[in-house]
């Protein structure tokens, strides 16, 4: 078969089609072209797996390869992704995670980290890795003179506990929380942290579960909390059960959607706000006159810069990209960091993303108050976002220049990320982005404004535009 390489090596994963783009000997080829290429002979490396039908298969072909070129593995198991961050930070090991996150079943992937749960991208190893594993396919690969180890680790009890130690949920009020776990990894991670199916203390919640049962083919919906039909169960059943709180995971468990008590969703920019005000002050706490700087992508809402500023921290905007951000953690010594897609990192947790810890702090400080989220999340949701809004467009430079013409004359132009065009009147301002996928043949927009009415039509006209 012909492999179409530069299809499924993303700029920050490994992701294709079952059978036709991921076969097990790619996977066994990239698992040698990763260890050669992080020099992991005589070292552990971690491997983990989602639900997918297909998982098991390749996370044991991975273990192949590995051992082959030396490396000792550490199976994991069925996990969330950041459960793999977990081992990956807590062992110093480097670790590959099978999952295509919030794709349909027919999808499947690997997420790297080096040793620390630090990040890989196509310009920080996965190229590398790439080239390796193509010259392995072709030539076949050597084993070493001391081939690898196996052992089977189990870890979901030592992340709970983890988790339990960075937010105590102990003294909130009771909470009903329904959680929509999308047949994903939240349905084993959920009962394990937020439960008490890790054997920790209960906790003042009341879980009504929905869709817990593993499912690699997603048999109620898309694991993809980001599309709003996703939701629609967990917004019912918030409403019916009279619940406080909702609570939506992707596939890989890695991302954490929030609606409140009327089935409204809380935009991850109002998440971002609160957990980056928990995080400053408890920083601040310790360390009186520390200099703390918390991250956000440039498609968060304006609440989140403001937050970080009137708790005297500094906020760092830095571009999209999973990979970038787990970098710009690093450089700049940031506590947090936020992003419109739902990714939360922690300095606490190596720098990785994780959604469930993002929903601790989310009922920590929720539970702490007495008024229902509709109404305590009003203070970080003070302006109109038109969410992400997505077009498949064949001629993108085309579509991009329409947009430049349209409003060189009265906005400022960024070209960062794509391309970001500001409003000039400060006192009823607006911005938008419009920025390709690196994953496909989509635009994508988000606006946001003072002003609803605004919003809306600076919306229409871009997207006009874009679809012309």
């Amino acid at each position: 078969m012909t492999i179409d390489w530069n299809a499924i090596v993303k700029t920050y994963d490994v992701r294709g089609l079952v059978g036709s783009q991921l076969t097990p000997e790619i996977v066994t080829a990239l698992a040698a072209g990763f260890v050669d290429e992080l020099g992991a002979a005589g070292q552990d490396v971690v491997v983990g797996h989602d639900m997918r039908d297909s998982s098991p298969e390749f996370a044991d072909a991975f273990a192949e390869g590995a051992q082959v070129r030396g490396a000792n593995v550490i199976s994991i198991g069925l996990c969330s992704t950041d459960e793999s961050y977990f081992a990956s930070g807590s062992l110093n090991a480097p670790a590959a995670m099978f999952t295509a996150s919030h794709n349909p079943a027919s999808y499947n992937g690997i997420k790297f980290s080096r040793a620390g749960a630090k990040g890989i991208s196509l310009d920080t190893g996965l190229a590398a890795i790439r080239d390796r594993a193509i010259a392995y396919l072709a030539n076949g690969i050597e084993e070493v003179d001391q081939p690898g180890t196996f052992r089977d680790v189990h870890i979901l009890s030592d992340y709970a506990g983890y988790l339990r130690s960075l937010v105590d949920l102990s003294g909130i009020r009771p909470l009903k929380v329904v959680v929509d776990a999308g047949n994903g990894m939240g349905g084993m991670t959920v009962p394990a942290v937020l439960g008490n199916a890790a054997d920790l203390g209960a906790l003042p919640l009341e879980i009504v579960p929905l869709y817990f049962e593993l499912d690699g083919t997603f048999p109620n919906h898309e694991a993809n909390p980001l599309d709003p039909k996703n939701l629609v169960d967990l917004q019912k059943a918030v409403v019916e059960h009279g619940a406080d709180i909702g609570l939506a995971f992707d596939g890989d468990a890695d991302r954490c959607f929030v609606v409140d008590e009327q089935g409204n969703p809380v935009t991850p920019s109002a998440v971002a706000a609160i957990v980056a005000r928990r995080e400053i002050a408890r920083v601040r706490a310790a360390r009186p006159d520390a200099d703390i700087t918390v991250i956000h992508n440039l498609l968060t809402s304006r609440i989140v810069a403001e937050t970080i500023i009137a708790d005297g921290a500094k906020p760092h905007r830095t571009k999209v990209g999973h990979s970038l951000i787990k970098d710009q953690m690093a450089a700049t010594q940031a506590i947090f960091g936020g992003e419109h897609s739902a990714h939360y990192y922690f300095a606490d947790f190596w720098g990785a993303d994780n959604g469930m810890l993002a929903a601790m702090h989310v009922l920590a400080e929720f539970g702490a108050q007495d008024k229902p989220l509709s109404e305590f999340a009003k203070q970080y949701n003070p302006y109109f976002m038109s969410g992400e809004i997505n077009s498949t467009v064949s001629d993108v430079p085309s579509a991009k220049a329409r947009i430049q013409a349209a409003f060189a004359d009265r906005a400022g132009i960024e070209e960062w990320d794509g391309i970001t065009i500001t409003g000039t009147d400060a006192s009823d301002w607006w911005w938008f982005n419009v920025r390709a996928s690196n994953t496909e043949p989509l635009l994508r927009l988000n606006v946001e404004a003072k002003n609803e009415s605004v919003m809306a039509a600076i919306r229409d006209e871009v997207l006009a535009l874009i679809r012309a």
